[in-house]
């Protein structure tokens, strides 16, 4: 855990620069417009769905209609704040990552060679990806949120694999060949979960969860740099140009 907190640390210590602030505003507000645009024109749509469909059925069959309502809104809400959610993602991985890894790899990493291959495409394709996988499982575990407990617990770690998944391999494409992409995938699998599940509790967090997909995005460019500088030979800890 150590050197997720370290990472952790660095990301905050990066909101010091201003440049930093608008990298992570940028998706949050976009992605809050788009909720807001959801919330008024799609909610009752959505609520209508969810009814039309068990388990509201079976609540509406046994009488408890009222309690139908309320789980197809708090379901509505959650459709909501996961598509918001995942366009911040896409938005911070495609467009707003690149702008973050070369503000940081001309400060902090500049000790750290761009060794991998600089992929637009490719870096969109794993982000597409990952967001289709989120959709469907997202889609399919909804019967599992009726469950005690689940229903925070699964978005939870849905939310934690995207992270991971989408911002892991961003971060480190233009720095790392493909042996060292992979040596680190193998070595760090279980810190970068971590990583992305932290950030995770912080997309729960009212009205700071939107700013969680960019956070996340600088929190694995500064993991993933470190990691790659360590890997490298050149163990050395730096927090927003200090040396330790």
């Amino acid at each position: 855990m150590g050197d997720v907190m370290l990472a952790l640390a660095r990301t905050f210590g990066s909101l010091r620069t201003g440049k930093v602030w608008f990298y992570v505003l940028t998706p949050a507000l976009l992605s809050l417009l788009m909720a807001i645009v959801l919330a008024i024109w799609a909610l009752g749509w959505a609520v209508e769905q969810m009814m039309a469909f068990p388990p509201m059925t079976l609540l509406v069959g046994w009488g408890l209609v009222w309690l139908a309502h309320i789980l197809a809104y708090i379901g509505g809400w959650m459709a909501i704040f996961a598509l918001a959610y995942l366009m911040a993602s896409l938005l911070a991985a495609i467009v707003i990552m690149p702008l973050m890894l070369r503000h940081l790899s001309q400060g902090e990493y500049r000790d750290v060679a761009a060794m991998g291959k600089d992929s637009f495409v490719a870096a969109a394709v794993n982000s597409i990806g990952a967001s289709l996988i989120f959709v469907i499982a997202w889609v399919v575990t909804i019967p599992l949120w009726l469950i005690p407990g689940l229903s925070l617990l699964v978005p939870l770690l849905l939310m934690g694999w995207l992270n991971r998944r989408t911002f892991a391999y961003d971060a480190l494409s233009m720095h790392a060949t493909e042996s060292e992409w992979a040596s680190l995938r193998a070595a760090q699998k279980t810190p970068l979960f971590m990583l992305g599940l932290t950030m995770a509790l912080l997309a729960h967090i009212p009205l700071v969860g939107l700013l969680a997909p960019a956070l996340a995005a600088l929190s694995f460019v500064h993991f993933g740099l470190e990691a790659l500088r360590r890997s490298r030979g050149e163990a050395v800890v730096t927090i927003e140009g200090v040396r330790i």
